[in-house]
């Protein structure tokens, strides 16, 4: 998809809009895989729906890319363009024991930065690659840590309103890797309540998940992190380790030798390899415990 001709091209650049025609999701995605596309940079998150007002009304779909940490992209030249806000370095501010965070923000740089100031809570999450935003809406948790207990606040751009809106922590829904928001809401700026909480204490707490972390799952190969969410009462990563399934490909996708509920692009991967090879081990799973198996991996196919 090109935007770059289209008569919106001056406005949108007039709204703070970077064009970047034929920008490669591949270079943007944890997996290394996906095509190429125009890439809008949105630098004033007020514009947000003046922006997307004008791309509706030249008939242009587009998609939000976060960090792109838990995504599978389509191969080739994408109908679609996508939206993302620059990095936002650190992107929080603290007072007292509120930590307030733009979407873009890294979620472990903001974890760290909110340690600095004495607030816990979320050192479980220090190792979750991506941004605030997208921990959010995915209710992003591990080691008995979920996001979701933190947040007092969320301003975000509302599909259903094509506004700006603010929820306080109790108008959302939090479930397993879940929230209430609708695919097409636009996170952007979130406010945790956290726990004060020694520097030093939160730094030992940080120091035993990165050790498990490390132990566990494939930090230097390129992953999507968990494939599945795990059913209810049982490991995802369990079965498919019982089922002998490590090392598993499909063409450049395989099963991480580390942890089973990884798939690593472990060569030139396409969306096809990493697609079939989801399906080949969910139908493996259905046959030898019958349960479905859900994805946690977001795919943007064609």
């Amino acid at each position: 998809m090109r935007i770059s001709h289209l008569p919106p091209a001056a406005s949108l650049r007039e709204l703070g809009a970077e064009i970047q025609p034929q920008a490669s999701l591949a270079e943007l995605t944890s997996l290394g895989i996906g095509g190429t596309t125009d890439r809008l940079l949105i630098r004033q998150y007020e514009n947000l729906p003046e922006i997307i007002r004008l791309l509706d009304d030249a008939g242009i779909p587009h998609r939000l890319l976060g960090g792109g940490t838990n995504l599978l992209v389509a191969d080739g030249e994408l109908p679609w363009v996508v939206l993302q806000f620059p990095p936002a370095r650190p992107g929080v501010r603290v007072e007292g024991d509120l930590a307030f965070t733009d979407a873009a923000a890294d979620l472990g740089g903001a974890v760290t930065f909110c340690a600095r100031h004495d607030l816990g809570g979320m050192e479980g999450l220090i190792g979750v690659p991506g941004s605030m935003g997208g921990a959010l809406r995915m209710n992003a948790g591990a080691y008995g840590t979920q996001i979701g207990s933190y947040v007092r606040k969320v301003q975000f751009y509302r599909h259903a309103s094509r506004s700006l809106e603010t929820f306080r922590g109790d108008d959302i829904h939090f479930d397993y890797r879940h929230t209430s928001f609708a695919p097409e809401d636009i996170m952007l700026r979130v406010t945790l309540q956290l726990p004060p909480r020694p520097y030093r204490e939160i730094v030992a707490a940080i120091r035993v998940c990165n050790e498990k972390r490390r132990a566990s799952q494939p930090l230097n190969e390129k992953s999507a992190g968990c494939i599945f969410k795990n059913p209810p009462g049982a490991s995802a990563g369990r079965m498919l380790d019982d089922l002998g399934l490590k090392g598993f490909r499909a063409g450049g996708a395989m099963v991480s030798h580390r942890h089973a509920n990884f798939f690593v692009n472990a060569g030139q991967a396409t969306c096809a390899d990493m697609l079939a090879l989801i399906e080949t081990v969910r139908e493996r799973v259905f046959r030898a415990y019958g349960v479905q198996l859900d994805n946690e991996v977001i795919l943007w196919q064609n």
